[in-house]
């Protein structure tokens, strides 16, 4: 866990992600899309990709776990958090407080 949050700390936007995921691809692309370079781990493309997924998935308290997104070090949580955030507005002020967009 110690891991994924030192990690997650580092960069004001980092995602866990799987190469092979949809939603994993849907959460990268809506960033980008927004001008966002987020950080990005692959877990599948990682040595330590189990330890990180299972401990993910302590945090989460599901079973999916990707694509989990940080802001500014802050959990946000998984593809349906992201969504709502942007639908409702509050997704660009996180982002502009922890310096990942500034339009």
């Amino acid at each position: 866990m110690e891991r994924v949050v030192k990690l997650a700390s580092e960069k004001a936007v980092v995602i866990f992600s799987l190469s092979s995921c949809c939603m994993c691809h849907a959460v990268k692309r809506l960033f980008c899309g927004m001008g966002v370079n987020p950080t990005v781990y692959e877990l599948d493309q990682d040595p330590r990709g189990k330890d990180l997924e299972t401990a993910l998935m302590r945090l989460l308290g599901n079973s999916q776990p990707v694509p989990v997104v940080f802001i500014g070090g802050k959990l946000i949580g998984a593809m349906d958090r992201v969504m709502a955030s942007h639908i409702n507005g509050t997704l660009v002020p996180l982002l502009k407080e922890a310096g990942a967009l500034w339009l």
